[in-house]
């Protein structure tokens, strides 16, 4: 299910990515607090299972709290944790199966496999199928490094999610236009850009300059003389040889008809962003003077086109040379539909560059949960000690992510807990919930993967926040620093205050 947050100024996000939900929501309690963080340290290094790290944390502690109540001492407790932790990391890598990257389509369906995972239980995992492919297309796109500023997603209203696409290469919406842009040609063959960050327009004058002249002819010259700046500007863009000219900052009406004339394109008051990604995709520089614009700053492309999608124009670069990066075009009926589906394509995409470069895979749906939990329980009973108990009690803690998926879809969550139990102690060990059958299955056939990274961090995340709240044994507000408010003068005859 998905949650509401209205914020104090009315503005209403819909999501069901636990980080985006915690960051938005105003936490006081300090153990509260740790949760949030593990939840965004999840979203920072893989992207996703942010919700998952949340619930096991806080299960970890509602298991354990009956026998700190009952005496137990934390550190021992602490110390089972710990144990746990090594005993289920060391069986996700014996149990992880690894990807033979040589064999490209294969590596490309596994990618598509945990894409369309991450989005089963998003708004739009109607459309995995299709988000999916194009999930792997943006990430494939990219270079080694896989930079996620190098995927641009634009969300334009309207239309179907059906109707969303994937340029390869960089689109950005059509800047502020002045007469003269519809003379313009609208679509180029290998073009060569100049990316500036110039104003190409008559300046206003100084308010308070004054300039004295004593006849017409006088003030005709300063007024020329502006005039001429601008057109010597223009001229050595032209001679440069430059097709497409961007600018950070805004083109003027003269120079947008200079241009025109001249069958050149120009956009100015482009956004930063779209211009460092025009510039990765396409090479050059940016410049801030036009005095030496030659070949080795212009950016190349082999074809610019101005298009419509929906009720925007769009310019798009297409075949860059350099092309590392990618434009996602989500279109949707709602706003907060479109940035919910934004969310969870980021989450998506973590998720394959994370695959990409950690090539060892899990079955989700609850399954690596159940057979780690058999596993601690099996070795519980080979320890003697408070250790059987509490091992015992996180055994029972992973169970939470099971659970709450038959939760979440409605179904009888004991009976399908029974059902899965009984099938891993048989030793079919990936065994997890099918949602679609309310029924289990094993969901390494049916392609429910993810990648193990994202397990081992989420258990060693709520390990750790575990392990952190129950060293804690007191808590104490310092009245001192409360707040950082400045000490309350007494009250007494203040400044000007009458007797």
């Amino acid at each position: 299910m998905d949650k509401l947050i209205v914020e104090n100024n009315g503005k209403a996000t819909i999501s069901n990515d636990g980080a985006t939900i915690m960051k938005l929501l105003d936490i006081v309690h300090p153990a509260a607090k740790t949760l949030v963080d593990i939840a965004k340290s999840q979203d920072a290094e893989v992207g996703d299972g942010t919700t998952s790290v949340v619930l096991l944390a806080g299960e970890f502690l509602k298991q354990l709290k009956p026998f700190i109540e009952e005496g137990v001492h934390p550190r021992i407790a602490i110390k089972a944790v710990r144990k746990a932790l090594n005993l289920c990391v060391s069986r996700i890598n014996e149990l992880a199966f690894k990807i033979e990257k040589h064999d490209s389509e294969k590596h490309r369906a596994l990618l598509e496999k945990c894409a369309a995972t991450a989005m089963n239980s998003k708004l739009i995992h109607q459309q995995k199928d299709f988000f999916s492919k194009m999930v792997v297309d943006a990430v494939t796109t990219l270079d080694v490094l896989l930079p996620l500023n190098m995927i641009g997603i634009k969300k334009i209203a309207g239309g179907a999610l059906e109707e969303s696409m994937l340029i390869d290469g960089v689109a950005f919406k059509k800047t502020f236009a002045y007469a003269g842009f519809e003379m313009q040609p609208k679509s180029y063959e290998n073009v060569k850009i100049a990316l500036l960050n110039i104003e190409l327009e008559l300046k206003a004058e100084r308010d308070n300059a004054e300039v004295r002249v004593d006849n017409v002819a006088e003030y005709q010259k300063v007024v020329d003389a502006e005039w001429q700046i601008l057109y010597d500007k223009l001229e050595k863009i032209y001679k440069s040889g430059a097709q497409v000219v961007l600018s950070k900052l805004p083109i003027g009406d003269v120079a947008t008809q200079y241009f025109a004339d001249r069958d050149m394109f120009c956009a100015g008051r482009v956004q930063e962003e779209d211009l460092k990604r025009t510039l990765k995709a396409c090479g050059g520089a940016v410049m801030t003077t036009v005095t030496d614009i030659d070949d080795k700053v212009l950016g190349k492309c082999a074809h610019f086109e101005e298009r419509q999608i929906g009720g925007e124009r769009f310019n798009i670069f297409q075949g860059c040379p350099n092309a590392k990066t990618c434009t996602m075009i989500l279109r949707g009926g709602a706003e907060q539909f479109l940035e919910e589906t934004e969310r969870s394509l980021h989450d998506a995409i973590m998720i394959v560059r994370r695959t990409i470069r950690n090539d060892s895979v899990v079955a989700g749906g609850g399954a690596i949960e159940m057979e780690l939990s058999k596993m601690l329980r099996d070795y519980s009973r080979t320890i003697a000690g408070k250790e059987q108990l509490l091992i015992g009690a996180i055994a029972k803690a992973l169970e939470i992510i099971p659970r709450q998926l038959c939760d979440n879809a409605g179904f009888d969550a004991t009976n399908i807990l029974n059902k899965l139990r009984q099938k891993h102690a048989q030793g079919c060990q990936w065994y997890g919930v099918d949602i679609l059958k309310e029924h289990i299955a094993d969901n390494f056939e049916a392609f429910v993967w993810e990648p193990s990274v994202i397990k081992i961090n989420a258990l060693t995340a709520a390990c750790e926040a575990t392990c952190m709240i129950l060293s804690v044994d007191e808590t104490i507000k310092s009245p001192k620093s409360a707040g950082g408010e400045m000490p309350q003068a007494p009250m007494g005859r203040g400044m000007g205050r009458p007797f």
